[in-house]
């Protein structure tokens, strides 16, 4: 038997319904009128059942489905933004199951992807660095990089040093190590970077 410990608004015209037990879950205005949800009162079995069974499950599907729509995503982000709008865990754990099986998301994909329009402009180190904070998994990354041409990151250090019109002959000291610092930002190794700027 549950029983409703709190009710309250909360984004999107939606209502976060709180249960004695400590579990929640959202739902819309007439979702509480057509349950009978109040604070204090019990939730009657067979609404829980409907809601936990059947409305919430099919609303998180819709919704992963949806925010997938337009671009792509890692696994992490899906399961990020799914608790944002406060889908309790097991029904995010649900819907991602759902698109998982359908390949919807797929995050050595998305590396592939991320990868392959922004190689010509970052290092693989920064690039490794920036997947890893989208939820890709260093094994997922591995895969990914078997997948692709890796770029001549040798080259890339030699274009940065043309966009930035930096000379080895004329730069001093103080020029050089800045140029270092910029490009070890930027992810690249140091020793790629001495062989390139011959140092």
């Amino acid at each position: 038997m549950s029983y409703v410990d709190k009710v309250e608004g909360i984004s999107g015209g939606r209502y976060l319904v709180s249960l004695e037990d400590g579990r929640s879950f959202p739902l819309y205005k007439k979702e509480l009128e057509q349950f009978g949800i109040c604070e204090g009162e019990e939730l009657a079995p067979e609404h829980e059942e409907e809601i936990f069974r059947e409305l919430l499950p099919k609303r998180a599907k819709l919704c992963a489905m949806n925010y997938l729509q337009h671009m792509d995503r890692t696994e992490r982000q899906l399961y990020r933004k799914l608790g944002e709008l406060s889908y309790p865990e097991e029904i995010t754990e649900q819907a991602l199951a759902y698109v998982r099986s359908f390949h919807y998301i797929d995050d050595v994909r998305y590396a592939v992807n991320y990868i392959e329009s922004k190689k010509d402009s970052k290092s693989m180190r920064m690039l490794e660095q920036e997947l890893y904070q989208r939820g890709v998994s260093q094994e997922d990354f591995q895969e990914a990089l078997q997948q692709i041409e890796t770029p001549d990151e040798e080259q890339q250090i030699q274009e940065w040093l043309e966009k930035k019109h930096y000379s080895a002959e004329q730069a001093d000291r103080g020029e050089t190590e800045r140029m270092i610092r910029f490009l070890l930002r930027r992810g690249y190794q140091l020793s790629p970077i001495r062989r390139v700027m011959h140092i």
